[in-house]
């Protein structure tokens, strides 16, 4: 693989993480970490340098159906906690991510790529949904209904689900994590976390922080690997009620499907194709940063990055210029360097996917206006890189790029912005920019998207309701509402009530 001239530095930063004590590379089960019964193992590496980090368990099956049979016999002991305990432990894990924010931070940015900054704000988003959760865990009411019948009284209570399977995508390493187990443990509930193969070592980090929290041993077990096996053995299981997954929505649908043979809940947060809508009357200055946000973040790799970017024939070329010279100033590198906002892709493959859709665009008509192409640093690096004149007949606006690549395209009604917008199978997060309330509000209930940003490109919060509609999947995530994916309403009658 390619490497950069600060590579070296890696080990530096590998052997203070592992001095931290947070440098794990098993799996974890019942409390102890685990190699793989066969012994196989999977290599991680640093996407930016091309270094070999360390190697971690390759887990199937086997391991899997033993994770399971640890959160099935710790979900006896821990949904019987009260929901004070439950929470006191929550709040410990919490308070020692942040302690350890640092280390954990430039942990994430050795295995997966993306700046230090972008890294520290990660690790405090994910640490808020634990926070917010330890206190959510004391908030699972029920209700006394009137009842009809004088001699009967009416209960609802709410009861975990069970064991909960959590999938997790690497785009996100902790947050993604947090914001599926936090509820489910504040429920009741116990886990078995399947994490990326390409970043595994963020999520065991959090795991031994569970542990040094006193959060009791199977609670909480971390699994990786084989991604078809594991996957089987949590939908085959009876012992699994709920799966809770983010990702493709190609892979969502195998889940939709492979749950069914148990009948399972699901949540899914799955792929996105967003739209970033420029109205006439918007402040361009405030569309500039606000667009820059939403598509570069993370250089371009996540589900609610804005994927199209539609601009009102009236202010387009306005627009287009002080847009190209905003990329202009992103400063692409290693991401443990100083002042770097643009790391690199996270293999080899979602490179040539970013190459594949330019190179479409460019032979539709598309104009090259910044970028277009891979950087002088090699290894994963691709230029911040926009597009004008985008149609929709181009496969960039039919699909996530999950790269740093903004393609515009020009509209002239509102109706039209609209019509584009909703052209997709996908309702993950939209974004739009006016001046004015009574306009920007009818564009955004004409959206079809769970989630819309108004003159704001970054949305995402532990305290607001994470989800989408139509094939960007089920379920919401975060918030007071997130608890409740975790939850079971039970119906109690009590009868023989007069005196």
């Amino acid at each position: 693989m390619a490497t950069i001239a600060s590579a070296g530095a890696s080990q530096a930063v590998l052997d203070k993480i592992n001095n931290a004590g947070l440098l794990r590379a098993k799996g974890l089960i019942s409390g102890e970490w685990v190699s793989a019964e066969d012994g196989r193992t999977l290599p991680v590496y640093n996407p930016a340098t091309g270094e070999f980090l360390t190697e971690v368990p390759l887990m199937g099956e086997r391991e899997t159906l033993s994770a399971i049979d640890s959160a099935h016999n710790a979900f006896k002991s821990w949904s019987k906690k009260t929901c004070s305990e439950r929470s006191k432990l929550l709040r410990r894990w919490y308070e020692l991510i942040l302690e350890k924010k640092e280390e954990i931070a430039q942990l994430m940015t050795l295995e997966q790529g993306k700046p230090l900054k972008e890294a520290l704000g990660e690790v405090s988003y994910g640490a808020g949904f634990i926070e917010l959760f330890a206190e959510e865990a004391k908030r699972t009411y029920g209700d006394i209904i009137p009842s009809p019948y004088p001699d009967r009284r009416l209960l609802v209570v709410k009861q975990p689900v069970g064991v909960v399977g959590t999938i997790t995508p690497w785009n996100f390493p902790l947050a993604m994590i947090t914001r599926k187990v936090a509820p489910a443990l504040a429920a009741g509930c116990t886990v078995v976390i399947k994490p990326a193969e390409l970043t595994p070592l963020t999520a065991l980090a959090a795991a031994e922080l569970s542990i040094q929290a006193g959060i009791p041993p199977g609670v909480i077990n971390v699994v990786m690997g084989d991604a078809p096996q594991i996957g089987a053995a949590l939908l085959e299981s009876t012992k699994v009620r709920k799966i809770s997954f983010t990702g493709s929505t190609q892979v969502g649908k195998k889940l939709m499907a492979g749950a069914a043979s148990t009948v399972k809940r699901l949540s899914l947060e799955l792929g996105g194709n967003a739209p970033c809508i420029i109205l006439d009357d918007a402040d361009i200055e405030v569309a500039v940063k606000g667009a820059l946000a939403s598509k570069y973040r993370n250089s371009g790799q996540t589900c609610v990055c804005a994927n199209r970017v539609l601009v009102q024939d009236g202010i387009y070329d306005k627009f287009a210029e002080a847009f190209i010279q905003a990329v202009s100033g992103l400063k692409v590198g290693n991401g443990l360097e100083e002042g770097v906002t643009q790391g690199p892709l996270i293999n080899e493959a979602a490179v040539k996917k970013v190459e594949q859709h330019v190179e479409d665009a460019l032979s539709k008509g598309a104009m090259l206006l910044a970028g277009g192409h891979r950087h002088r640093l090699g290894a994963a690096f691709y230029e911040p890189t926009v597009l004008g004149d985008a149609t929709e007949e181009m496969l960039i606006m039919k699909e996530e790029v999950f790269g740093p690549v903004a393609p515009l395209i020009r509209f002239k009604t509102d109706e039209d912005a609209i019509r584009i917008a909703n052209s997709t199978e996908a309702g993950l997060a939209a974004y739009l920019f006016s001046g004015s309330i009574s306009r920007a509000w009818r564009v955004a209930e004409a959206l079809e998207y769970g989630m819309v940003g108004w003159n704001e490109g970054v949305i995402s919060t532990e305290v607001a309701p994470f989800g989408g509609v139509k094939q960007s999947g089920l379920g919401r995530e975060g918030s007071k509402y997130g608890i409740d994916e975790y939850l079971e309403m039970k119906y109690i009658c009590i009868g023989n009530m007069l005196p």
